[in-house]
């Protein structure tokens, strides 16, 4: 029993302290609240300055992906996979296959790592690998309908 206990903290222990270890206060901006990308992007704002840089998401995917390596072969299996979509809403719906480039199912660091974050698809305005809280309300604005002004009648 102690055994047990003491496998299920080794394992599960560590995906709890990740996961928390980036709770806090998302930024007040004005960006789509459903998007899982940007609900969870203060797990991965190392500095907690409010900008999301390619930096940062690299070191965050490295940690992720070492989590997810239970046995340390530097591999993760599909059954190891799992523990990345449970991380954090980003990886909730992935699958091993988009990022297994080499198809032989498991995914070596650099094939994890090497895949970019959609929130700089989305939001990096600029293509400088950084998002800030400007980019995201910008676009967050630019999605919203724009509404016409008609001119009152009689006046020009």
């Amino acid at each position: 029993m102690r055994r047990m206990m003491k496998n299920s903290l080794r394992s599960g222990l560590p995906a709890i302290l990740l996961i928390c270890s980036g709770i806090g206060p998302v930024a007040a901006q004005d960006v789509p609240e459903d998007d899982p990308v940007v609900a969870s992007a203060h797990l991965w704002d190392l500095d907690h300055n409010g900008t999301y840089t390619c930096d940062e998401w690299r070191e965050y995917a490295i940690r992720i992906f070492n989590l997810a390596d239970r046995n340390r072969d530097g591999y993760v299996d599909a059954s190891e996979f799992r523990t990345i979509q449970q991380a954090t809403p980003v990886f909730k719906e992935a699958e091993l296959a988009y990022f297994d480039d080499n198809r032989d199912g498991r995914l070596s660091r650099a094939e994890f790592v090497s895949k970019p974050n959609p929130l700089f698809a989305r939001y990096d305005r600029n293509g400088d690998c950084k998002v800030t809280a400007a980019e995201l309300k910008g676009t967050a604005d630019a999605a919203q309908p724009a509404t016409k002004q008609r001119p009152e009648r009689g006046r020009r």
